[in-house]
């Protein structure tokens, strides 16, 4: 079943979501940073242990990634296409290790027409990812392009 599409004009300040849960696996964490980000306590268990997070942690591009995945998948704002515009304030805040289930708020803390293409809008939201123990692993804002009814999609 299709979501049913948001736009502009469906959204208001104080909106809330939440997702996941996401699962990290220890060999998605090392496949991920053998790829991306190939460093000691990303892809090696051995020399993680010794280090000091004194275990293998994921990489916090890979934690981003599977948000955005996640994101898409759950199509918040059903079909209705967005397009990111900006990334502020990024923060990895607590490792996430192998095992750990991570959910996801996203929380709208600003929304406004476009002045110069009043077709569309600015959502602003507020990402808050928490692992299993409430413990904030990451959070960000994130600037969003959305269109209004009537507008091109």
């Amino acid at each position: 079943m299709t979501k049913r599409a948001l736009f502009l004009e469906d959204l208001e300040v104080g909106q809330t979501w939440t997702g996941g849960p996401i699962e990290m696996s220890e060999d998605d964490i090392i496949r991920f940073a053998r790829e991306f980000d190939p460093q000691p306590m990303h892809v090696d268990p051995v020399a993680a242990a010794s280090g000091r997070f004194g275990g293998l942690i994921a990489s916090g591009w890979h934690v981003a990634a599977a948000v955005m995945r996640e994101f898409v998948d759950s199509a918040p704002f059903g079909d209705t296409p967005l397009l990111g515009l900006k990334v502020d304030d990024l923060q990895w805040r607590h490792a996430v290790r192998p095992g750990d289930r991570l959910s996801v708020k996203r929380e709208i803390v600003d929304l406004r027409r476009s002045e110069s293409k009043p077709d569309r809008g600015v959502l602003t939201m507020r990402m808050t990812i928490t692992n299993q123990d409430g413990d904030v692993a990451m959070s960000f804002v994130n600037l969003i392009q959305i269109p209004a009814r009537g507008g091109a999609l």
